[in-house]
């Protein structure tokens, strides 16, 4: 299987209302390996690896969030050549 690496930026009301755990339990659902962080800014980080479609998969949820999140923007960035980890994991 041909795996891929996609970096987002989440934007609007998603720190704060447990976005980086609920991201990390879909990442891990979808069998992703990768990293979510908050941003100074208050956006959300994403950066994740895996099949295709699980990547798109999660950029579609990404753009729905949780319940208590309210989501401006999905920006897909170009990824870094970090080493991601696996299982996927929230950075403090």
């Amino acid at each position: 299987m041909s795996r891929a690496r996609r970096r987002f930026r989440v934007r609007g009301r998603v720190q704060g209302v447990g976005f980086r755990w609920w991201t990390a339990e879909q990442a891990r659902e979808l069998g992703l390996a990768g990293v979510v962080r908050n941003e100074p800014d208050g956006s959300v980080l994403v950066e994740a690896e895996g099949a295709e479609g699980a990547l798109a998969a999660l950029r579609a949820r990404l753009a729905s969030g949780p319940p208590a999140a309210r989501v401006e923007a999905v920006e897909e960035l170009p990824p870094s050549a970090s080493i991601l980890p696996n299982p996927f994991r929230i950075d403090h």
